[in-house]
Formats: structure tokens, C-alpha cells, sequence
């Protein structure tokens, strides 16, 4: 039997370009999203999210799918063109004026807002001004924060900063599968990296400032690995894998984000040379300002990990068996990343923890007798939560869990290929349609996890 805390919060979550849509109406301005899905041959079938699903007419649908799962709380991210439309300088209040309907009701309906400043939509304007390789652009967000917090001071307390720097980096200025597309090399991604950390910096700074009792988090994702035993070597083993930082392996770490910020300084273990003398030479203006930016909370997008052992010449990923359990997107099902991942994370940075993202895409579809049975979410999603419980009964400081996502939508570079959603979406007619997950999730949620 899985046991949680009794004020364990569950929620699930989203993200504004991949389900506003209304990307030319209140005054928004453009996005490097925008702009990359537009360019033919960057997303499966030159899709975009110019409309998505029409969150921005119909987000008091998505309030009502919430409130039918009977969910604690809805992370959510802000688009920062929705409110700064040239990235730096003249507020919207149209932009405002939609946020504030969504919060206000999700708080009429018993819902807490957790609010994510950047899920990716960087303002075009800033991106032709360099994007995150100018410090500026960094400078821009934090009064972006401190514009938002003012507003919504007293209504929202939970924010993260930045989600997943890994990908914004990684795969936005490394791979440039990712808008905006480009292609540097690791010295380069590295410029981007410290900009990115420093804007999260300066936000939380500027959070805080504008109330004492705001929570501010920063949403990490990266490589985890669990030990194949329960013996010290093997659990040793992956502890170091996930913390190692080699040249070619950088960006999707945990530990090249957190340690800055939650513990001051850089990694100092199983570094590569080449990045070491990059976090040498990081300006004094953002070493300074790394200790202030430490966060309240730990937001972590977990998916999957890795099995890990200590071998005859030290740690070593194990390879799956042929013929292991994937997700539609091609992901390994591994419910013990919930478990060891956590308790990994939190015993380096001793910061309570919650799960911002997990879920799973699956070949959904509206059966004949017109309802979505999608029993592959349920076993994967009932796996994981066991396995989440386990890593809170090992020490794991877990808090809450957020599903990814709340309704199906457009999932970048895969367009709207993959299904991660608890409720369908009919893209034609933009109904929302709950699949079999959302009434088991919204029994998990009524009895804590108890049954799992």
C-alpha cells in the first residue's frame, strides 16, 4: 500500500505555447516559438501552436477539468511576450487580464495557481537581440518578475523561474531541435547557461522582494540513475553517474543548475575539461549573484532513468533487456527514477522537493463507444506513484506531484504527434474529452494515493 503525507498536494500541468494558442490576439507579441514552428521543416508536419488548444478562449474548461479530478493545485506557466510583448519595456494589461481570470478562478475553486515564468516562449525581440548568449536578456527577466509578482501579489505564492534549463540550452542552442534553432558550440551553450542561471537569479531576488512569504522554485530536469541492488557499491554507482559531468554529457544534469544556485559553486566532481575552464571564467557580476539565488523548492520533470552498477572498472549503466517496456514517444517506462531520483536530489541539496512533471504519451484515441481508454496511463502512472512512495518512505522530501499534463497539446519539435494529456483533445472542435486516466487520477487524488 503506497502512503503519502496527508498534505500531500496533487495537481496536475501545462504550459502557455503549447496550449494558449491566440498568439496574435491581447496584445501578445511574438515568440521564438512562433517563429521556429513557422519555419519549415522544425516541427513533424510543419505544425505550430497558433491555436493549440485555445486555452485562451476556453481556459475555463481547463479550470472545470481540474476541479472535476478534484485536483489541490494547476502549474501553469506565464508567456512572457503575452505580458511584455517586445521582451523588455512597456507592459500589457490585456496580457495581465487573461492571467488574472485563470488565477481568480482557480482560487474560486479551491485550486492553488503554481506559476512558471519561462516554459520556453522567449520574446522574439529579446532572440534578435541574441536571446539567452546576451546577459541582458537575463537582466530582462528579472524585471519581467518583478513586473509579475507585483501584479499578482497576495493571489499566486508558488512560482518557479525557469523551467528545464537543460532543454533551453541543450536543445535550443546545442542540438537546435528546440527554437530558436541554433547550433553552438559547448563554450557557446555554456554562455547561454550561465545567462539563464542568472536570470533566475535576479527573479528570485525580485520575487521575494515583492512578498516575503512567496515560495520560488526553479524546474530541473536531467540525467538520474537508480542501482540495480540495494547494495552500497551499486547505489554508490549511481549516485555518481548522476552526477557526473562529462564534456559531452553537460546539459541534461541536474547538478550543473543546482549546484550554483542551491549550493553556491559549480560541480567539482567527474568535470570535463573543457567545461571546467568555462565555469572558470564566468563574470564575477553572476558568481556573486549565484549564493542569492538559492530557492525555497525543487521542482524535478522525471521521466525516466537510467540502471546503474558498479563494475570491475567503476560505475556503469546497465543495458535494458531487449524487448523493454516503452512509452508511444519511445521512452523507457522506468518507475524507479521516482524513487531514486528524488532521494538523490534531496539528500545533495536538502530542499523540499515536488515532482513538477511526470507522465507518459500514449497512442490515444475516442473508442466506438465514444470514451478514451487509456489503461497504458493508468499501470504507467500507478507504477511510478508506488515508486514515488518508496522514495518518500527511503527520505525523500516530496511534497506534491504534478501530472504532465493536464489535456493533450502541442509537444514541440513532435507537434501534436504525442498524447501526454489527462483529458483528449479533438483538435478539430477543441473539446476536451476525459480519458479513463483523469476518473483514476481523480480517485488517487480523493483517497491520497492509499489504493495505488
Amino acid at each position: 500500500m503506497a502512503v503519502f503525507p496527508h498534505d500531500f498536494l496533487w495537481g496536475a500541468a501545462s504550459a502557455s505555447y503549447q496550449i494558449e494558442g491566440g498568439v496574435r490576439e491581447g496584445g501578445r507579441g511574438a515568440s521564438i516559438w512562433d517563429t521556429f514552428s513557422h519555419t519549415p521543416g522544425k516541427v513533424a508536419r510543419d505544425e505550430n501552436g497558433d491555436v493549440a488548444c485555445d486555452s485562451y478562449h476556453r481556459w475555463a474548461e481547463d479550470v472545470a477539468a481540474l476541479k472535476a479530478m478534484g485536483l489541490h493545485a494547476y502549474r501553469f506557466s506565464i508567456a512572457w511576450p503575452r505580458i511584455v510583448p517586445d521582451g523588455d519595456g512597456a507592459l500589457n494589461e490585456e496580457g495581465f487580464a487573461y492571467y488574472d481570470a485563470l488565477v481568480d478562478a482557480l482560487l474560486q475553486n479551491g485550486i492553488e495557481p503554481y506559476v512558471t515564468l519561462y516554459h520556453w516562449d522567449l520574446p522574439q525581440a529579446l532572440e534578435d537581440r541574441g536571446g539567452w548568449q546576451n546577459i541582458e536578456t537575463a537582466r530582462a527577466f528579472g524585471r519581467y518578475a518583478a513586473a509579475v509578482a507585483a501584479h499578482f501579489r497576495g493571489r499566486v505564492r508558488h512560482w518557479f523561474t525557469i523551467n528545464e534549463i537543460a532543454c533551453v540550452v541543450g536543445l535550443g542552442y546545442g542540438s537546435g531541435i528546440h527554437a530558436p534553432g541554433l547550433r553552438l558550440p559547448l563554450e557557446g551553450q555554456f554562455v547561454c547557461w550561465q545567462h539563464v542561471l542568472y536570470a533566475h537569479c535576479l527573479a528570485e531576488q525580485a520575487l521575494h522582494a515583492a512578498d516575503a512569504a512567496n515560495r520560488v522554485g526553479f524546474a530541473s530536469t536531467g540525467r538520474l540513475c537508480y542501482p540495480v541492488s540495494d547494495t552500497p557499491r551499486d547505489i554508490e554507482a549511481a549516485r555518481r553517474l548522476t552526477f557526473g559531468s562529462p564534456d559531452d554529457d553537460w546539459t541534461f544534469t541536474h547538478q550543473m543548475a543546482l549546484d550554483p544556485i542551491c549550493l553556491g559553486h559549480w560541480p567539482q566532481e567527474d568535470v570535463g575539461p573543457r567545461l571546467a575552464a568555462c565555469m572558470a571564467a564566468v563574470p564575477q557580476e553572476i558568481t556573486d549573484a549565484l549564493p542569492f539565488g538559492k530557492p525555497d523548492l525543487l521542482g524535478l520533470n522525471i521521466y525516466n532513468a537510467q540502471p546503474a552498477r558498479m563494475g570491475e572498472a567503476g560505475p556503469e549503466y546497465v543495458r535494458r533487456p531487449t524487448g523493454y517496456p516503452r512509452t508511444a514517444l519511445g521512452w523507457p517506462v522506468e518507475p524507479d527514477s521516482l524513487d531514486w531520483g528524488p532521494y538523490f536530489i534531496g539528500q545533495r541539496y536538502n530542499l523540499p522537493m515536488y515532482i513538477t512533471e511526470n507522465g507518459l504519451s500514449c497512442n490515444d484515441k475516442v473508442y466506438l463507444d465514444g470514451k478514451v481508454h487509456d489503461a497504458d496511463r493508468i499501470d504507467f502512472t500507478a507504477r511510478y506513484l508506488q515508486s514515488l512512495a518508496r522514495g518518500i518512505d527511503r527520505g525523500a522530501d516530496v511534497r506534491g506531484y504534478f501530472h504532465w499534463s493536464l489535456i493533450d497539446n502541442f509537444e514541440w519539435y513532435s507537434g501534436y504527434n504525442e498524447r501526454f494529456g489527462l483529458y483528449f483533445m479533438d483538435y478539430a472542435t477543441g473539446a476536451r474529452i476525459p480519458k479513463d486516466s483523469a476518473a483514476w487520477y481523480a480517485h488517487v487524488v480523493k483517497t491520497n494515493g492509499v489504493y495505488l
